[in-house]
């Protein structure tokens, strides 16, 4: 991108407050992040342009928008820092008990609702003055591919909007890494004492009110697949946008829904919700870790890669789940 004659005028702080602009797509919130006035990131947005020969950022009402030659520059920019924060932080080694840094995890609610169960309190212990941010990841809408459902998280973590994704895909691309966490199933849930809980026979369960998680209000999912299969439908009463609603909705109906097992286990007896072994084939997947490899190279991301990889070891001893079908979405049914 840069010629060695180049190199000897440029300030690497061009670089830095580049990728901050292109993360907020916002002059003034990427001030506030630098602890610069807007006067100063547009002169230095202006050195960028001569020196890049691009407009980079064109202004609209509600802010800037990347030019394509700054949405291809982006990547390389993100390489070029993270290569050097990685330098950085092995001459000044990492340590999470003193340490200040936020990260930001992405994954469906229904993956960091259980994350976070163990997460929050071993942070609290190891590391007291990291902070964290959830992003909530969603499957893009009309694939059926994984690797095009979970595209646009791959996007993000590429333009550094979050850390670490934790998604189920198997199939990344070789520029990233990825490390499995945990296998995850559905189970079929019911408030306690549901007459389901004494005839969960396919009959029955075909009988009752469906309720189904689905951020599209889709009602379409595995279990239609499934029930095809055998020449069956269901009648989906419900849709509702993420688990936790789904546990109050169940708690006072006589609704069924399949819903994740590991987070059933957690929260479900808070509402009295419980699990029935399920009349028909119901999906297992597994839920990896993902980040871009470069990114690898910053000791604080890796070290938060080991933690969670640590604390999920550590709350799935006894969960007794097996390997199996890996490629759903954590949200539809």
């Amino acid at each position: 991108m840069l010629n060695q004659i180049d190199l000897a005028r440029i300030d690497l702080n061009l670089l830095v407050l580049f990728e901050i602009v292109f993360e907020e797509r916002h002059v003034g919130r990427a001030a506030e992040r630098l602890h610069l006035s807007p006067s100063a990131i547009s002169h230095g947005l202006g050195r960028l342009r001569a020196l890049l020969g691009d407009p980079l950022f064109l202004r609209t009402p509600k802010g800037v928008v990347p030019t394509e030659r700054a949405s291809q520059l982006a990547p390389s920019v993100a390489e070029i820092l993270a290569r050097i924060r990685g330098v950085v932080s092995s001459a000044t080694p990492f340590d999470p008990r003193h340490s200040k840094r936020r990260f930001v995890i992405g994954a469906p609610d229904g993956i960091s609702s259980v994350i976070l169960h163990r997460l929050l309190g071993t942070l609290r212990e190891v590391a007291p003055g990291i902070d964290v941010g959830i992003r909530q990841l969603l499957p893009a809408r009309g694939f059926t591919a994984l690797h095009l459902a979970w595209k646009d998280a791959l996007n993000e973590l590429e333009d550094r909007t979050m850390d670490i994704a934790i998604i189920p895909l198997d199939d990344v691309p070789t520029r990233f890494h990825r490390q499995m966490l945990y296998e995850e199933e559905f189970v079929i849930a019911v408030r306690k004492g549901h007459s389901f809980q004494r005839s969960p026979t396919l009959k029955r369960y075909c009988e009752l009110e469906h309720l189904v998680v689905s951020h599209t209000a889709d009602v379409s999912g595995f279990v239609d697949a499934e029930l095809a299969k055998k020449g069956l439908t269901r009648r989906v009463a419900l849709t509702v946008p993420n688990f936790i609603f789904a546990l109050s909705v169940l708690a006072e109906t006589e609704m069924v829904s399949a819903l994740p097992r590991r987070f059933l286990e957690i929260y479900g007896a808070r509402f009295d919700v419980v699990a029935v072994k399920a009349p028909l084939p119901l999906p297992r997947f597994s839920i990896n870790i993902v980040l871009p490899k470069v990114a690898m190279m910053d000791a604080g991301l890796a070290w938060l890669v080991q933690l969670v990889g640590q604390v999920r070891t550590e709350q799935s001893g006894s969960s007794g789940l097996r390997p199996g079908n890996r490629n759903r979405s954590l949200h539809s049914e």
